[in-house]
C-alpha cells in the first residue's frame, strides 16, 4: 500500500509540474521568413497546464523592426509535454492565411521544429531561441 500511495503522488506530482519540467522551451524563439519575407519573434511561457507562444516582435528581411498587427497575439497555444523535447495537442494560427492548425512540436538544442496541419496538408518550419 505505501508503494502504491508513493506512485500515486509521485504521478500526481508530475502531473501538476507538467510545464515546470519543460522549462528548455521556455524563451523567444525567431520563426522562418513568411511569405512577405517578415519574421517574427514568438516567446513561449506556460499557461496553465500547457505552453504557449506569443509573438513579441517583428521584422522585415534586413532584420529592423516593423509594425504588426499581431503583436501581442498568441500564435501557439495548448502545446502539451509528451517528453522528449516533444510537444502535442496544440494549435497554431498562421497569421499570413488566417488559418489554424493542429500543432505539435519538437525542441532540440536550441531549434524548435513547429509543424501544423489542417486534414491532410501540413506545414512545418523551424524556430531558433534567440534567448
Amino acid at each position: 500500500m505505501k508503494r502504491f500511495l508513493a506512485a500515486a503522488g509521485t504521478a500526481l506530482a508530475l502531473t501538476v509540474a507538467g510545464p515546470a519540467l519543460a522549462q528548455d522551451l521556455a524563451g523567444t524563439y525567431q520563426t522562418q521568413l513568411n511569405d512577405d519575407g517578415n519574421f517574427a519573434h514568438v516567446r513561449f511561457a506556460p499557461c496553465g497546464q500547457a505552453w504557449c507562444g506569443t509573438m513579441v516582435r517583428s521584422f522585415n528581411r534586413q532584420g529592423q523592426p516593423i509594425e504588426s498587427p499581431h503583436t501581442g497575439r498568441a500564435l501557439v497555444w495548448d502545446m502539451v509535454p509528451a517528453g522528449g523535447g516533444a510537444y502535442k495537442s496544440g494549435k497554431i494560427w498562421d497569421p499570413g492565411a488566417d488559418k489554424t492548425y493542429r500543432s505539435k512540436m519538437q525542441l532540440e538544442g536550441n531549434m524548435l521544429k513547429v509543424s501544423g496541419c489542417i486534414g491532410p496538408i501540413c506545414k512545418s518550419q523551424s524556430w531558433k531561441k534567440v534567448n
